[in-house]
């Protein structure tokens, strides 16, 4: 099954599609051109969750890079909200990933010397959110994810689902149209792990639209579909029974 195949059976129209990829192509040149993304076109229905596996230097990373507007295709076309990525000067296309884009990763990414509610903050700050908001939208958030009574306690003081559950709060803070989240158990243990995939299964019946990043299957089904990629190419998108898939 070619990718445009799967597309047309797992997701939604590029023009109906949060997300969309039309034949990107992304080469890299490291002595010789490696083909990280091979025309791939993949749509992500509002509302969608979407796992994505595969080998390492199958494409994952750079698949996310290109649907987070961190990189632009050589070929073809990534559309985010109706806006093609590759199109946008660095500036607008910056504000572009701040207000469309949540980014959730393995390492939380959390700035040590602030607490979970300033670091929930940070997005707002980027996106000239004014200040008088921003305290009251954090300490929602982290009530939201279970951390009510820990806004002002550093990521020191917070266990690693802790500090996961602010780097979901801060995911969220700016109501981005998509969520991205890259390994986001890998450094967690087993329950602290499930008890974080239960809440994106919470934010994803709530009608938000995920796109995770996975090496571990049983994550993965945690999803509507699951995105295999194989040598910069999908090799297969599997529905696990999703309404949205």
């Amino acid at each position: 099954m070619t990718s445009t195949q799967s597309q047309r059976q797992n997701g939604a129209s590029p023009e109906e599609a949060v997300v969309s990829l039309e034949s990107v192509r992304r080469t890299y040149y490291l002595g010789e051109p490696v083909d990280a993304l091979d025309g791939v076109s993949l749509s992500l229905p509002e509302g969608s969750f979407t796992a994505v596996m595969g080998p390492s230097g199958s494409g994952k990373s750079t698949l996310m890079n290109m649907i987070g507007c961190l990189d632009t295709p050589d070929e073809g076309t990534v559309t985010v909200n109706g806006q093609d990525v590759g199109a946008l000067p660095d500036g607008k296309r910056a504000r572009l990933r701040g207000a469309e884009l949540g980014f959730i990763f393995q390492q939380f990414n959390l700035l040590p010397r602030l607490t979970a509610a300033e670091n929930v903050t940070l997005p707002m700050v980027f996106q000239t959110v004014v200040d008088e908001g921003r305290r009251e939208r954090a300490e929602t958030l982290l009530t939201r994810v279970g951390l009510g009574d820990r806004l002002d306690h550093t990521p020191p003081e917070l266990s690693g689902g802790q500090r996961q559950r602010v780097a979901i709060a801060r995911a969220l803070v700016n109501e981005p149209s998509v969520l991205l989240a890259d390994e986001p158990t890998g450094n967690l243990d087993t329950e602290t792990g499930s008890t974080i995939m239960d809440l994106f299964e919470e934010l994803h019946e709530e009608g938000r639209t995920i796109l995770m990043v996975t090496h571990e299957r049983h994550i993965a089904e945690h999803a509507d579909r699951i995105v295999h990629l194989v040598d910069g190419q999908i090799e297969e998108i599997e529905d696990l029974g999703g309404d949205s898939a």
